[in-house]
């Protein structure tokens, strides 16, 4: 089983940056098997596929909405990825996941076999 835990949430100003990290951990897993995806899920709205990157880091996408303002990263040796969030803006206020599996899904949206519990990013106004 790969458990995967998110952090670096928090309240942060319109305007302002996070770094959302999602380290995993398991017994005969590393984190460089999987792509990760990050996903969000604001208050009575959807999941949303935010950023994708493949194992080795070769291949990411983002969703319109976050383009130019996320990065997505990650670091095999230390079985994390991470999401830079930039130029925050209230929208973008919502429970963050990340999530990792086998298959590297090109517009980020899939079947994902491990799920983190959540990070939350409230960003004021």
């Amino acid at each position: 089983q790969l458990r995967l835990v998110e952090s670096g949430g928090g309240l942060v100003q319109a305007g302002g940056s996070l770094r959302l990290s999602c380290g995993a951990s398991g017994r005969g897993f590393t984190l460089g098997e999987f792509a990760v995806t990050w996903f969000r899920q604001a208050p009575g709205k959807g999941r949303e596929a935010v950023a994708c990157i493949s194992n080795g880091a070769l291949n990411t996408n983002y969703a319109d909405s976050v383009k130019g303002r996320f990065t997505v990263s990650r670091d095999n040796a230390k079985s994390t990825a991470y999401l830079e969030m930039n130029s925050l803006k209230p929208e973008d206020t919502a429970v963050y996941y990340c999530a990792a599996d086998y298959t590297y899904y090109r517009n980020c949206r899939g079947e994902h076999q491990y799920w983190g519990q959540g990070t939350q990013v409230t960003v004021s106004s």
